[in-house]
């Protein structure tokens, strides 16, 4: 499919509903027995994605039907996608080919002449949304849909349609850092009304989640601010028949959360590594997500343990930027880009191993259970002998029925598990393949047991389940 044409508004919004009728289900929340994780069409979800720079709605050249079917492809089931009241420019952040960074921009608003009218909406583009989130929906992927970003630089602000230059409505000449603020009432009615707008077209859909704004910690974007916004998603909501779930974004890394907005279900943190956030801040009884990661250079390890290494820490979602989609190359295959992340195929075929391995359990009726490690060694060979070596154990479990168990860092281990009396299984599974590399049956008296792994590189997770 070639990017939407506006004479297809018409039919592409009837699809939209229609897609969106045929799921007869509630939009995604919170799991009712386990608020850790999310319910979706009447299964026990966590969301895994390696997606685009979040510009397939708003970059008119990114054809983003060959992207979402690489998705689908790798059962991959959320992409994240920026509204269009923020955009890059070419070069921004060293990305090559960013979708942010559109050559033909489809903005929410729109255009009067050369400028905006920030008091009129762009048809095209609440169409071509309808249609993007109507196409992820057949697909089975969730659509996180971020309503702002701050202006990371100037040149940012000066590309943007509600910087004063750039419209007809005359809104405050005010600097970069107060837009996203309770400061002027003229921008605070824009946001307001474009929130109002996306509520209400999206509402049919089940399977949207709206975050409030990107990395909100740049910028001067205060938390009054956000507090108003979700407030007006909410207050959107009220005589609407669906309601959906709110993301926040806390913080680059972790941060414990001391005052929760109870308006939001989704708690967001990017470059979460290691996932120290979520031991912080499991007592909120919320989604925790390690929402993008992808600056850490290019290589799969990277991102494959950091995926694995939250999911079994227990949070819920993973997102991370994948260079290799781009306008060019909308199904993921661009290999020699200069970005400064990662993302190919091969990762994408990666992640899908860990969404399968944690579909594979009861995960809503397991929790955190690092504590049940009584000990073991993590070694690497070295001049022809054992050497200990780095490395981290996470374990998500129920008692005496599953444990899940991730082992980052050196080639061979013997986890020492403080396990109950019973019959077990336990299997080796290899990360980058997918295979079974291990396996055997055990009965066990109670106490510690000791299971050793086979050889492995980089990384391996364990399975150990009631027989």
């Amino acid at each position: 499919m070639s990017p939407t044409p506006c004479a297809l508004i018409g039919l592409l919004a009837l699809s939209a509903a229609v897609v969106a009728q045929e799921t007869n289900s509630p939009p995604l929340r919170l799991h009712p027995e386990n608020p850790h994780y999310l319910l979706f069409r009447g299964k026990p979800t966590v969301l895994i994605t390696s997606g685009e720079h979040y510009g397939a709605v708003l970059n008119l050249d990114f054809d983003y039907v060959p992207y979402l079917n690489e998705l689908q492809s790798k059962t991959l089931n959320l992409t994240r996608t920026f509204s269009g009241t923020y955009r890059e420019i070419p070069g921004s952040f060293g990305i090559t080919d960013n979708t942010l960074a559109p050559k033909r921009y489809c903005s929410p608003w729109a255009q009067a002449g050369e400028k905006f009218d920030l008091a009129k909406w762009n048809d095209a583009y609440f169409a071509r949304l309808k249609d993007f989130v109507a196409q992820a929906s057949n697909r089975g992927v969730v659509v996180e849909y971020v309503l702002f970003c701050p202006f990371y630089e100037e040149n940012l602000w000066d590309a943007n349609p509600m910087n004063p230059k750039n419209n007809v409505n005359n809104t405050p000449d005010c600097p970069r850092t107060e837009v996203y603020t309770l400061k002027h009432d003229a921008l605070l009615r824009i946001h307001d009304a474009f929130a109002r707008k996306v509520v209400t077209e999206l509402n049919a859909f089940d399977n949207v989640y709206f975050e409030i704004c990107n990395e909100p910690y740049f910028g001067g974007v205060t938390l009054e601010w956000q507090a108003h916004i979700s407030q007006t998603i909410v207050d959107a909501e009220k005589g609407l028949p669906n309601k959906h779930l709110i993301a926040q974004n806390i913080a680059n890394g972790g941060q414990k959360i001391e005052k929760p907005n109870p308006l939001v279900s989704i708690f967001n943190f990017h470059y979460a590594t290691p996932p120290n956030t979520v031991a912080e801040n499991y007592r909120l009884n919320k989604v925790l997500s390690d929402d993008e990661t992808g600056f850490r250079g290019k290589d799969d390890v990277l991102y494959r343990t950091e995926a694995w290494d939250f999911l079994i820490g227990g949070g819920a979602i993973y997102s991370n930027l994948d260079y290799s989609f781009t306008p060019g190359h909308p199904a993921g295959d661009l290999r020699d880009y200069k970005s400064p992340g990662g993302g190919s195929a091969e990762l994408r075929s990666q992640l899908k191993i860990l969404k399968e391995f944690v579909n594979g359990f009861d995960f809503v009726h397991m929790s955190p259970k690092n504590d049940i490690v009584k000990g073991g060694s993590i070694t690497a060979p070295l001049a022809g002998s054992p050497a200990q070596v780095h490395g981290t154990v996470r374990v998500l479990g129920q008692d005496g029925k599953a444990y899940a168990i991730y082992i980052y860092g050196g080639t061979q281990a013997e986890l020492k598990l403080a396990l109950p009396a019973g019959a077990y299984k336990a299997e080796w599974l290899n990360t980058k393949t997918g295979k079974i590399d291990k396996a055997e049956e055990f009965g066990h008296a109670g106490g510690v047991r000791a299971i050793g792994s086979p050889a492995y590189s980089e990384d391996i997770a364990l399975r150990v389940a009631s027989n």
